[in-house]
């Protein structure tokens, strides 16, 4: 059978749709269960009950719970053709829902606000309909089931544990559901997708004392504001407008509650994000550089530190004319919506993009006869998406990889 998207398009669609009911009830029941972190059993358990009885090879690593399917081609010796690698990730956020659903978290202070369990549960279903056709595909799948999303670098854990080393994928790919943008639409672009992501910590020492007489003292709070300005006005006038950074300072913490001390000392926390590997470096250098100068320049001393954080996530061009091929040939040209510009949001597949060329793309899950652009966000206690967009989901994954599989990036 042929692989063109042209001729099996309307296949995908109608296998997708098939396998809607059950890929619904799997995301609800990972809904009402979620987990936190790079440990997920719970949702793991789930996702092996699923694909339980498949023509699939499970691997599993030490550092999480994650875990990779590979589903090999039939009938093949030797060359078995290309490797892809389709990821969804599985962890929750800490958060309380408010979405009065039916089968909202069931544990407090937990709550699947990014859409992970909606991408878990598209990627089963698109092993079921690719398990179907096993004995046609001319390649390797491996399915990535990847905890630790939020903050916990659970794909680079899972790429340490050596899980996508055998057999190497030549491709990888990845969805991200998104209530703000219309039903349907899938928006991604080439280049930088998303920016790299790490967090800021600085404390300034001084001398404490009586507010009554500063001038005995060496008061760090002026300092530190000090400071915050300086780090706005390096990005302001040293960074190129074409290649940006945001440094946010979120937090400042200081003194003891009383109005009339002085504290000895001041912690300042944020996010630095940006778009390329040289602005990252300058900005890692200059927050060291104004930190500590300025400190010095006041009498005072001064840490400064940073932990690494996600890379930039950087698509293919190759790959995003794959998903742009997928998409209009599943829903015409209307249903692509190339992005404009990055979004300074993290996103850790980043790790994946550094070790083989791929993309991740965005698909819309406003629900019905709601506005994308006033819906709940992502990370929004309030967030909830159209069920229905994880047939398309499915479908696209499907045709992502035998797309790749039979034509690479030709």
């Amino acid at each position: 059978m042929s692989l063109d998207y042209t001729d099996t398009v309307a296949d995908w669609t109608d296998s997708a749709e098939a396998l809607l009911g059950e890929t619904v009830a799997l995301r609800r029941a990972i809904h009402a269960e979620p987990e936190i972190g790079l440990h997920c059993p719970m949702t793991t358990a789930k996702i092996k009950a699923a694909l339980a009885g498949l023509p699939l090879e499970f691997r599993e690593g030490p550092s999480t719970t994650g875990l990779i399917a590979i589903l090999r081609p039939k009938g093949r010796a030797g060359d078995n053709g290309r490797t892809v690698l389709l990821r969804g990730d599985m962890d929750a956020l800490p958060m309380q829902e408010e979405t009065g659903l039916t089968f909202a978290s069931t544990i407090p202070g937990r709550m699947h606000a990014c859409g992970h369990d909606s991408h878990t549960a598209m990627l089963v279903g698109a092993a079921k309909a690719l398990c179907a056709r096993a004995d046609s595909l001319p390649g390797t799948v491996v399915f990535m089931f990847q905890p630790g999303e939020e903050g916990y670098h659970g794909a680079k854990h899972m790429l340490d544990d050596g899980l996508l080393a055998d057999p190497a994928p030549d491709a990888a790919f990845a969805l991200h559901i998104s209530p703000n943008m219309p039903m349907g639409a899938v928006v991604t672009r080439n280049g930088p997708l998303l920016a790299s992501a790490e967090t800021v910590h600085a404390r300034i020492t001084g001398r404490g004392g009586h507010a009554a007489m500063p001038h005995e003292n060496i008061d760090p709070t002026p300092i530190a504001c000090e400071i915050v300005l300086a780090l706005q006005t390096f990005i302001a006038r040293r960074i190129a407008v074409h290649d940006p950074a945001v440094l946010s300072i979120t937090s400042i913490k200081a003194g003891s509650g009383a109005h009339n001390i002085i504290p000895d000392t001041v912690e300042l926390l944020g996010t630095l994000r940006t778009l390329s590997e040289d602005t990252r470096a300058i900005m890692h250098q200059a927050f060291h550089r104004i930190v500590e100068g300025i400190a010095a320049a006041h009498g005072a001393s001064a840490e400064a530190w940073i932990d690494t954080g996600y890379p930039v996530t950087q698509n293919d061009p190759r790959a995003v004319e794959l998903f742009r091929r997928a998409t209009v040939a599943l829903d015409g040209e209307d249903a692509w919506q190339p992005m404009r510009a990055p979004m300074m949001g993290g996103e850790d597949f980043a790790f994946v993009l550094r070790e083989m060329p791929g993309a991740m793309a965005f698909i819309g899950a406003a629900p019905e006869g709601t506005d994308p652009a006033t819906n709940p966000p992502l990370h929004n206690t309030h967030m909830t998406i159209d069920e229905r967009i994880m047939a398309k989901g499915i479908a696209l994954h499907c045709a992502m990889a035998t797309g790749f599989l039979e034509r690479g990036f030709d």
